[in-house]
């Protein structure tokens, strides 16, 4: 059964918790990162992204660049930007985009729970990134970035959260720049703690990683390393658990660099074993699945699958898997898209936009977007201990980083 507790979190006085707040680190690349906390003093990017603190041309994966999160950490306590909760606590974050709102509960989860697969995974992890994380958390003793989990709904939770909502008044309440409201009410009632662990250790019995694989990856990692010195805060990392009902997930787009050294007609005759091809008028966003987008200099295909080219089971009907078997592998000769120098992957919220600009600058030779997976369909495939292909959901909208940070020497 899940076991999740509360946390003195390290946040931000409320008057700026709006200028501390910023978009999760790995949805910025430097150069973004920089422009954006450029006149913001305040924004947790110079913890989380620290690089753009130091010199441009110093490597963002380098000791000195955690060694300054860690010295940015330690500015932002001394002078109160940031403070400790007094005791330990549960948290509401309610999240509004677009007129659609969802409430999570912000607690640390137990990583006894994801070594033993009580937390389910449903990607494997990129080992560049996991050791990012790592060196970040071991050398600033922060887990500053937020694991998205998953749960069925439990109407007794869901009942608790709303009426602690509806009794008490919000300690942040702000609209950040994208529009996207972020609320968040403080549980401090030992009693209301109380039966909200009980409830997830009797009622759920396990939680799903939506987004967060490689924070998860680099907590279990970090704590295994520190051995016997690790601090009992490490036993646990930074989660929040929302009501699956409440989820809704984007596409997430892939671009490659090149054609794997054919011309752009042996490949468009390549593709036409496992798809037919239709030249498309506008910018593709497939309408249902099977159905894929392409775009290759500066003309958009729909791409439909062909019956018989893909398995039926849990994994081979994903259009993450279609694509990756009958496209990545088959033809551009990407084997592991985990360790693939020549693949990238584009976020749904940054649109298709995105996806033109990336092959119009011939920084890349290709973009395909997809139709987004289903939250059943994930549960499915963690259910039955299987992974889909990497990066295979894009949920939105996203926690913001440094409203609440968990220390593991706290």
């Amino acid at each position: 059964m899940a076991n999740i507790r509360p946390f003195k979190a390290l946040r931000p006085k409320p008057a700026l918790a709006k200028l501390v707040a910023s978009r999760p680190y790995d949805v910025l690349n430097s150069a973004e990162a920089r422009e954006e906390a450029a006149d913001n003093p305040y924004s947790f990017l110079h913890i989380t992204k620290s690089e753009i603190n130091l010199p441009p041309t110093e490597d963002s994966h380098s000791e000195a660049v955690y060694k300054k999160a860690k010295e940015n950490l330690e500015i932002f306590m001394k002078e109160g930007i940031l403070f400790n909760e007094d005791k330990p606590c549960y948290y509401i974050y309610r999240l509004v985009m677009n007129g659609r709102g969802q409430d999570g509960l912000v607690c640390v989860s137990s990583i006894d729970d994801y070594n033993n697969g009580i937390i389910k995974k449903h990607e494997f992890t990129r080992p560049d990134k996991e050791l990012d994380r790592i060196n970040h958390i071991k050398i600033t003793g922060a887990q500053t970035g937020n694991v998205f989990l998953a749960y069925k709904n439990v109407a007794t939770i869901d009942a608790i959260i709303d009426k602690w909502k509806s009794a008490h008044e919000p300690m942040y309440n702000f609209a950040a720049d994208d529009g996207i409201q972020h609320t968040i009410w403080v549980i401090d009632n030992e009693n209301v703690i109380h039966a909200i662990s009980e409830l997830f250790t009797v009622q759920v019995g396990c939680t799903y990683i939506a987004d967060g694989h490689h924070r998860a990856a680099s907590a279990a990692k970090v704590k295994k390393a520190l051995g016997e010195k690790a601090p009992a805060g490490a036993d646990y990392f930074l989660t929040t658990l929302f009501p699956s009902s409440q989820l809704r997930i984007m596409d997430y787009n892939r671009v490659v660099k090149d054609l794997h050294g054919k011309s752009e007609q042996d490949f468009l005759q390549s593709l036409q074993k496992d798809f037919t091809l239709e030249k498309a008028s506008a910018p593709l966003s497939p309408a249902g699945l099977h159905e894929f987008g392409m775009y290759l200099n500066r003309q958009w295909y729909k791409l439909t699958t062909r019956e018989g080219t893909f398995s039926t089971d849990p994994i081979g009907v994903l259009d993450v898997t279609i694509l990756s078997n009958n496209i990545l592998d088959k033809i551009l000769g990407i084997k592991d898209q985990r360790t693939d120098k020549r693949i990238d992957f584009i976020g749904g919220i940054r649109g298709l936009a995105e996806l033109q600009k990336r092959v119009d600058s011939r920084e890349m030779a290709v973009a395909f977007s997809l139709y987004p997976v289903s939250i059943q369909q994930l549960f499915d495939i963690a259910d039955s201990d299987e992974v889909m292909p990497p990066k295979s959901t894009w949920f939105e909208p996203k926690l913001r980083d440094g409203l609440l940070t968990h220390l593991m020497y706290v």
